[in-house]
């Protein structure tokens, strides 16, 4: 009997790379569309999320985590779980991923693919806002298709800011976020804020914006201005529109609709950036097809180690 893989964090990590990622998930997107499903199950104040996904051609994935508010007084992870991986050919496991593995590298890999496609490639400072570990991760994707870029980093709380700084040498840090939007070609946020943060009348042309932060229907990072100023674009449809605040207040609200977003990944001929003085803005929203087109990815990679 065939022994399925359990491909843990260091080890999987090691075998990884950004761009490969970004091509992988690029390809994925050329075959039919997912079929996508959320389950979530509750014992207050615990969680069980399952997120699933099918790609005719690219198989099956069931990604599912544990949230256990209570865990860090424990002294353990408050997010645990994993992905089970599927065959297309029979519906057979075929591994086991680590959870945090692959939401750490879809996350940033999803924001690299769009800026790969829709930020200016002479771009040379980029902006962090949020210095958590969504941020650390960002600096390290956005430094393998930037390598000669500058990185700033702005947070709420300074002390955070300057512990993520003393952790990758180089890495300034903004007192005043205003200015530092307005001196970034690349500005990429990460924050849990529910009230938008980052203002349409600091863009200037040419620049990119990249939200990652809001994924609750509450959850805003930037306000209408920067929406209107924008050419927005969005990983799909199907998981943004309707359920992330980014876009789901301002289309509620007649501030802005469906219609004037450019393209997601499905139409990647168009997504892309129209013009050096553009503005483009990208609305990363996750989802269950990016965590199984992820999870392929590192299986491959890990069975040609």
């Amino acid at each position: 009997m065939t022994q399925i893989p359990f491909i843990p964090f260091a080890e999987g990590e090691a075998l990884l790379d950004w761009i490969g990622l970004t091509d992988a998930l690029a390809a994925g997107h050329a075959l039919p569309k997912a079929e996508i499903g959320d389950t979530f199950l509750y014992r207050d104040p615990d969680t069980l999320l399952s997120r699933a996904a099918w790609i005719d051609g690219l198989g099956m994935a069931v990604k599912t985590a544990t949230v256990f508010p209570g865990n860090p007084a424990k002294d353990a992870p408050m997010i645990n779980g994993g992905v089970n991986l599927y065959s297309d050919a029979d519906g057979t496991l075929e591994a086991i991923v680590d959870f945090h593995l692959v939401t750490k590298w879809k996350t940033a890999g999803d924001s690299l693919t769009a800026a790969r496609r829709l930020a200016r490639p002479d771009s040379r400072n980029i902006l962090i806002v949020g210095a958590g570990t969504v941020g650390r991760n960002l600096h390290s994707a956005y430094s393998a298709a930037f390598p000669d870029a500058h990185f700033t980093v702005w947070n709420r709380t300074p002390a955070n800011a300057q512990a993520m700084a003393d952790a990758l040498p180089g890495l300034r840090i903004a007192d005043d976020l205003e200015t530092a939007v307005g001196a970034a070609d690349i500005i990429t946020s990460a924050t849990m804020s529910t009230s938008p943060l980052i203002k349409g009348a600091w863009l200037r042309p040419g620049q990119h914006v990249d939200l990652i932060g809001a994924y609750r229907p509450d959850m805003r990072e930037v306000d209408d201005d920067a929406l209107h100023r924008a050419r927005v674009f969005v990983d799909s449809y199907d998981t943004t529109v309707g359920h992330i605040g980014e876009i789901k207040i301002p289309i509620e609200q007649g501030q802005f609709a469906q219609s004037d977003i450019v393209a997601d990944y499905y139409d990647i001929e168009t997504f892309k950036r129209g013009s050096d003085d553009e503005i483009t803005l990208f609305k990363n929203g996750g989802g269950a097809h990016l965590d199984l087109m992820t999870s392929r990815y590192i299986l491959e990679r890990w069975r040609t180690r």
